[in-house]
């Protein structure tokens, strides 16, 4: 995720095409069909209507298009991804091996750092592991080498230039210690090295990797033509409305004529923007005395089911509501754990709110379902998709007390 707060990352003319888009994805009509919740629903038409999108680049680019798990990582979605891209980006063995046996396509995968163990797994899952130092490709290139695999292999770079406001979702900020900088690499025999990775955006349109490219080119250029490929790495908000996709399209192009490399490109929120919303429902209403802001406390959690409201912080859009003040009656909508800031926002409504009405929070495929948390013994949503081809509402997973048991010891 980045710093940007998704409730300021587009203009009021592309939100609006965005939240109107995502309401018309999600009508009325199937959100009554969710009969128990919390749930998280995704569905297929927009799913597919993204992944046509990333399909209409790779035929114009011959670009490799991999899903980032650390966004999105419901299995029971690969076939239909599977469709479309070339496979799956991992942060680990464990996102690795779900990519090996349900995606059934490449596997590229990058962490921070590896162990003994680690390596041990993803020589067996993964075709492609990048490093992030030139201590962890020296000490475990000799393993991958007797593996008898063929595994490419990869260093992340730091282009030491990002348009990410904030430090703590800015990789190229040096003290995140992601990538190898430039003057680490001085001197240093590349050979064994098939590609350079990085990864430096987050929510961003296509101008930000132009300009990401003028750095990672000054400071690398001079390897890049050794390589086989380039991986560009993920942020790119592709499936977002005002996304110059005619820009992207130009900056691969352009880079692979220049250097003749193949390009990679690992999206996980661009892919998945809009697929998905959590359904929730109102369990009690507290602090409705007159010149009190009434309170609507929810079945659902900022800290356990949204963290990333609570971390970045944002506001989620929800469904027939707007902003305080807007409507004729203001809520505060808080979560159901014990912690006192459990609060997703504030929000109003044309009708009073009551015990049983739905609220529904929209863009939730995206870094919810691989962050949510049982902090209180709170029951995870269950996980629903809309089959486009029978027009019928799956249950995919429900989440009870035996996986609360399962996590703990």
């Amino acid at each position: 995720m980045g710093s940007l707060n998704r409730k300021h990352y587009l203009n009021n003319i592309t939100r609006e095409v965005a939240k109107n888009a995502a309401k018309s994805d999600f009508p009325d009509s199937m959100i009554e069909k969710v009969k128990e919740t919390p749930a998280f629903l995704v569905s297929e038409i927009p799913l597919r209507r993204n992944l046509e999108i990333l399909s209409s680049i790779k035929k114009a680019t011959g670009a490799k298009i991999l899903l980032a798990l650390k966004a999105f990582a419901m299995y029971r979605v690969f076939p239909i991804m599977a469709e479309y891209l070339d496979g799956v980006c991992a942060s680990g063995p464990i996102e690795a091996r779900l990519g090996k046996e349900y995606f059934k396509k490449e596997v590229h995968t990058f962490g921070p750092a590896y162990s003994e163990s680690d390596i041990e797994e993803l020589i067996k899952s993964s075709d492609t592991i990048i490093f992030n130092s030139l201590n962890q490709w020296k000490k475990y290139r000799g393993k991958i080498a007797e593996s008898g695999r063929k595994i490419e292999i990869g260093l992340r770079v730091n282009p030491e230039y990002s348009e990410i406001e904030t430090d703590l979702y800015n990789p190229a900020y040096i003290n995140a210690g992601l990538g190898i900088l430039s003057k680490e690499l001085e001197g240093e025999d590349l050979k064994g090295i098939d590609g350079l990775h990085f990864h430096v955006l987050c929510e961003n349109n296509a101008d930000a990797l132009a300009n990401v490219l003028k750095h990672f080119e000054r400071l690398y250029g001079k390897y890049i033509r050794q390589m086989k490929w380039v991986n560009f790495g993920g942020g790119h908000h592709i499936a977002r409305a005002d996304y110059n996709i005619e820009l992207l399209v130009k900056l691969i192009n352009d880079f692979k004529k220049k250097y003749g490399v193949e390009v990679h490109l690992e999206p996980g929120e661009g892919i998945v923007l809009n697929t998905g919303v959590l359904v929730s429902s109102v369990l009690d209403i507290v602090h409705e005395k007159e010149g009190d802001l009434p309170i609507a406390i929810l079945d659902t959690s900022a800290e356990t089911h949204m963290p990333d409201v609570l971390a970045m912080p944002y506001s989620p859009d929800i469904t027939n509501a707007g902003a305080a003040g807007e409507k004729k009656n203001t809520y505060r909508l808080r979560g159901l754990t014990c912690l006192a800031g459990d609060i997703i926002g504030d929000y109003s409504f044309e009708e009073k709110l009551k015990p049983d009405d739905k609220i529904v929070f929209l863009d939730m495929a995206l870094y919810t379902m691989v962050k949510t948390t049982t902090f209180n013994g709170v029951r995870l949503p269950s996980i629903l998709f809309f089959n486009s081809k029978s027009g019928d509402i799956e249950l995919v997973k429900r989440f009870g007390f035996e996986f609360y048991k399962e996590k703990l010891s």
